[in-house]
């Protein structure tokens, strides 16, 4: 399979914490900047309030789901909070072909194994300020019950531990500087040579330039 140092499409894998306000991020970058694609996930899990099959999730059964991993359909797949979250291998691998940027929103465990086959992929952790704020936010989200947060809260640390693996770390302080942040890595990468190679090979031929991707 073609990494995505080769394909003129670039991967980013978005992780964060519950609560850390990754989707949120995600959500605003992705109007702001129409060209790159969020990868929907296949889940178990139950849908939320106002989430809609084939829009933030393809919400299916354990069954279906493990059949699915089985035959291979998955890049990657964890089970987080009791439930199974996996990422289309073929959908991700057209698009980045096609010229697409795409983003992952995936945890920890996933990142590694994209990582295994995707070693260009861009990662990037969310990180909030604080424990007690992170706390907050899952509180005023209004989606879990108490029992929930607490086990989300607990399970945070360990998560957080995994940050190091990451090129890039965004605290999410302050929303305006968090996204200004998270857009110019999105934008930086598009200039990476061989992104640039492969999106524009006729004039690096023209101008006598010669990708080395290997």
């Amino acid at each position: 399979m073609s990494d995505a140092h080769t394909s003129s499409g670039s991967l980013f894998m978005v992780v964060a914490p519950s609560g850390a306000g990754k989707s949120t991020l995600v959500n605003a970058l992705l109007a702001q900047e129409p060209a790159i694609k969020l990868s929907i996930s296949y889940t178990t899990r139950a849908p939320r309030p106002a989430e809609q099959h084939g829009r933030e999730y393809y919400f299916t059964s354990d069954d279906d789901f493990l059949a699915r991993r089985l035959a291979g359909e998955f890049l990657e797949s964890a089970e987080v909070h009791g439930n199974y979250y996996g990422t289309s291998r073929i959908l991700i691998a057209n698009q980045m072909q096609a010229g697409t940027d795409v983003l992952l929103e995936i945890d920890w465990q996933g990142a590694q194994q994209v990582k295994k086959q995707f070693p260009h992929a861009i990662g990037i952790f969310i990180l909030p300020p604080s424990i007690p704020a992170l706390e907050e936010r899952l509180q005023k989200r209004g989606q879990d019950e108490p029992h929930v947060i607490t086990r989300r809260i607990l399970a945070a640390g360990g998560e957080i531990a995994h940050a190091p693996e990451f090129e890039y770390v965004i605290i999410n302080q302050e929303f305006a500087t968090a996204l200004a942040e998270l857009t110019s890595i999105v934008r930086a990468a598009r200039c990476r040579f061989a992104q640039q190679a492969a999106r524009n090979a006729s004039l690096f031929a023209q101008l006598g330039i010669h990708a080395n991707l290997s």
